[in-house]
């Protein structure tokens, strides 16, 4: 992407992006390649590159975990690796182990779910492949820590193993030694030390010629002597002559991996570019959880739609103060594609021309960016930008030549694929010859078909926005009874500068505002009043319709309520109903039970008995209730007159009533909660909990009753 001047990325605040992008880093790489960050014109490289950080800031909010921890920098390993005769150490070995085994988990963290689900991810990956063989060689070699092992090759075996055999009789004879001498008492407080690779004993100073052995030094207090013991001479000329042989044979076997594991110098270089791509992915997702950032839609024809954009370094700073942030919606098309704003100094004009061009930056270098998902962004060609306050004095041109000069540059090369951003156009010269200047360039940039976002005060642009073709006018809101900027972009009408409301509120003398007024022509001050006038109309419209939309909010949250209450009542008065229907079908099933066990009493009683014409008039009696009610009614008052109910524990052989029939029987049995119970000739089997014990009335009370 093409830029100018070649400051706009400065001016533009993209190097503290830049800056913010580089501490989310923790590889080298990583951070080479957020300083390195280019801005693309390809929409299909914008689109990948905005997917990967989207994806991996899907990962970070599901907090599904990615493996890509270790933090390698191997760029001189990898170096050494593919020089001829290099040597690497255990150690550098073990990092480049590291390096594939982090692959490893990368390649089998992508199974198939995930390679559709994260396809941006994966795509990094898809051009190399994770070599088995890598691991296998150096594990072969290397135990855990980095160290040869013994097994490595059978010299290797056999030295260490006369290595360790001679270690033994040494230490098994120089604690001989140790032992005589402190009998002699000549050792020091320290004992024994090691001095060039030798073990040695640590005696005091007046006593070392009583020792036989070499002397190797002394204290710094010569107080203390170091001698190795002639006992050992010979043994630690043996130890040190076989860790000579050691250190050759391990020399020889991490050359020979080394060069076994440059055959694969180039698949180690991918997988650590692959890392450093990774992690820089990873840095692009936090930055945009840090700034709310988000995936807009993208678009390959020159196009602005932002909803509720926020200027991303103006976010983070407001968050650390707690203060609200402004969010801004502007639309840029190929009908409406020059927007003029207009309206108060410190109103944030700047900041909104600002925000579309970070913004711009960001999402063609591939950085997710904070704007509703909604937002549908195009790819533009080239930038420019002219910005006063940051103007410097350049080959000595006045303020407004340097301006002139800029202006030239922009209408000889804009096209319908540049964005622009002029702050304060026409500043800097005579207001009446500023503004026809003004006037011709903003004409000449609308027939180019460029999109761009031009700040003013001058009421000749904000006029010439409803004549010529391309050219919308805008306003940031002004509050001024209290004279404070509201930072809201109204797009669609020009603003007031409020220059003599601002004076009257500041406390100006009213004859000094009088003496302006006068001096300024009336059809200038007129225009600047109707616009303060409508733009005040048009705060408290919209502050009507915020309460209107509030009222309707809250209808329809009282209608939801109302409709879950009433279906909440109706689904009460139906489970009522189903509960009644299921008590009642409960009872029917309860008499159904009753009659078919009754039946079969009385199929059996026809079985045995001979008084056939007594069963009958039992089964008419069962299947034929006439007057069943008032028969029941009379059989249970007779049971009442002739029994009396008593409490106690009902047992074999008592008397006994059945509540539910109101008949009396004799209780034949007990079996565990039921009962046998015979009435007449038929033995019944009912509940304990039906029966109650009963006993006949005494006769005298009967006939008192008479």
């Amino acid at each position: 992407m093409k830029y100018f001047p070649e400051s706009a990325l400065v001016q533009l605040e993209f190097d503290k992006v830049q800056a913010l992008l580089q501490e989310h880093c923790k590889t080298e790489l990583g951070k080479q390649m957020a300083e390195d960050l280019r801005l693309h014109t390809h929409i299909d490289y914008v689109r990948t590159a905005l997917q990967q950080a989207h994806e991996y800031k899907q990962l970070t909010l599901l907090q599904e975990h990615f493996p890509n921890d270790y933090i390698l920098n191997l760029k001189n390993e990898l170096r050494l690796l593919s020089i001829q005769g290099a040597v690497l150490s255990g150690e550098q070995i073990m990092q480049l182990r590291k390096l594939a085994e982090s692959m490893q988990s990368i390649v089998r963290f992508f199974d198939h779910d995930r390679r559709v689900q994260y396809s941006a991810l994966f795509g990094v990956i898809t051009h190399t492949h994770f070599e088995k063989k890598i691991l296998v060689l150096i594990d072969d070699v290397l135990d855990e820590n980095g160290q040869v092992r013994d097994n490595a090759t059978p010299e290797l075996a056999k030295i260490r193993m006369q290595l360790f055999r001679k270690r033994n009789e040494l230490r098994r004879a120089f604690d001989r030694v140790l032992s005589k001498l402190s009998k002699l008492g000549y050792l020091a407080d320290t004992e024994e030390a090691f001095l060039n690779g030798r073990r040695v004993v640590a005696i005091y100073a007046e006593n070392k010629r009583m020792v036989k052995g070499i002397l190797h030094g002394e204290s710094d207090t010569r107080r203390t002597a170091f001698v190795e013991p002639e006992e050992t001479i010979e043994l630690n000329n043996d130890v040190a002559s076989l860790e000579r042989e050691e250190n050759k044979e391990v020399y020889k076997i991490l050359r020979t991996l080394t060069g076994a594991l440059s055959q694969h110098s180039q698949l180690l270089n991918n997988y650590h570019e692959i890392l450093g791509e990774y992690d820089f992915i990873r840095a692009k997702a936090k930055l945009a959880l840090d700034m709310d950032g988000n995936y807009p839609m993208l678009n390959p024809h020159s196009q602005v739609h932002l909803v509720e954009a926020y200027h991303p370094l103006l976010l983070l700073y407001n968050r650390r103060n707690q203060k609200p942030t402004i969010p801004i919606s502007v639309s840029l098309d190929k009908d409406n594609h020059i927007l003029v704003i207009s309206g108060p100094n410190a109103g944030g004009k700047t900041v909104t021309l600002k925000t579309l061009g970070l913004i711009q930056l960001m999402l063609q270098a591939g950085l997710l960016v904070p704007v509703h998902p909604s937002s549908q962004l195009g790819i533009f060609r080239q930038l420019m930008i002219h910005i006063g306050d940051t103007q410097s004095l350049e080959f000595e041109l006045s303020t407004y030549s340097s301006h002139l000069k800029n202006m030239k540059y922009f209408m000889e090369n804009a096209n319908g694929r540049t964005l622009f951003f002029i702050d304060e156009l026409g500043s800097g010269s005579d207001p009446n010859l500023g503004g026809a200047f003004a006037e011709v360039i903003m004409e000449e940039l609308a027939k180019k078909h460029s999109f761009g976002i031009v700040t003013t005060h001058y009421l000749n642009l904000k006029v010439m926005a409803n004549k010529v073709k391309g050219i919308i006018n805008g306003a940031m809101g002004f509050d001024e009874q209290n004279l404070l900027p509201l930072y809201k972009l109204i797009v669609g009408k020009p603003g007031s500068s409020y220059t003599f409301s601002i004076a009257q509120r500041i406390g100006l003398h009213p004859s000094l505002i009088s003496r302006a007024r006068n001096l300024v022509d009336e059809g200038h001050f007129q225009l600047d009043k109707l616009l303060n006038k409508a733009e005040q109309d048009l705060q408290k419209v919209e502050a009507k319709e915020k309460e209107l939309q509030k009222l309707l909010k809250e209808n329809e949250r009282l209608k939801r309520e109302y409709e879950i209450l009433s279906d909440k009542e109706r689904k009460t008065q139906q489970f009522t109903a189903m509960k009644l229907q299921n008590k009642i079908k409960e009872e029917e099933l309860q008499y159904l039970k009753d009659m078919e066990r009754k039946m079969k009493q009385i199929v059996i009683e026809w079985k045995r008995t001979e008084d056939k014409q007594k069963v009958m008039k039992q089964a008419e009696a069962l299947l034929f209730r006439k007057k069943e009610k008032q028969i029941n009614e009379r059989f249970e008052k007779k049971v009442q007159e002739r029994f009396l109910e008593i409490t106690g524990e009902c047992k074999v052989g008592d008397q006994v009533k059945i509540r539910s029939n109101g008949q009396v029987g004799k209780l034949l049995e007990i079996r565990d909660k039921r009962g046998i119970v015979k009435l007449g000739n038929i033995p019944m089997n009912v509940l304990l909990a039906d029966l109650v014990l009963v006993k006949e009335r005494p006769k005298e009370k009967k006939e008192t009753a008479k």
